[in-house]
């Protein structure tokens, strides 16, 4: 599995979580198969997302797809994301 770690921060999170439920680039149709959110407990305006895909190609599709939707939104619900494409080595739940 591969995962595509985005964080931000973002000047509301709820304004921010409806644009995120909205769902623009049709996550699952774009082949995700998880995703997970985070925000730091110290500052709740720092928000991170985890989208699990099942091939870093299709992960390195969503980046492209996520970039050209920031730069409409940049400022208004999120700035300056930062990203990364991991792939899961192991996984091991207690």
């Amino acid at each position: 599995m591969h995962i595509l770690r985005i964080e931000h921060p973002v000047p509301n999170y709820e304004g921010w979580r409806m644009a995120f439920d909205a769902d623009p680039l049709d996550r699952r149709g774009s082949g995700v198969r998880r995703h997970r959110i985070y925000r730091s407990t110290d500052d709740t305006s720092h928000v991170g997302i985890d989208l699990e895909f099942a091939s870093a190609a299709e992960a390195e599709a969503m980046l492209v797809r996520l970039r050209e939707l920031w730069g409409r939104v940049q400022g208004k619900v999120m700035s300056d994301p930062r990203t990364q494409i991991i792939e899961i080595i192991e996984a091991i739940e207690y």
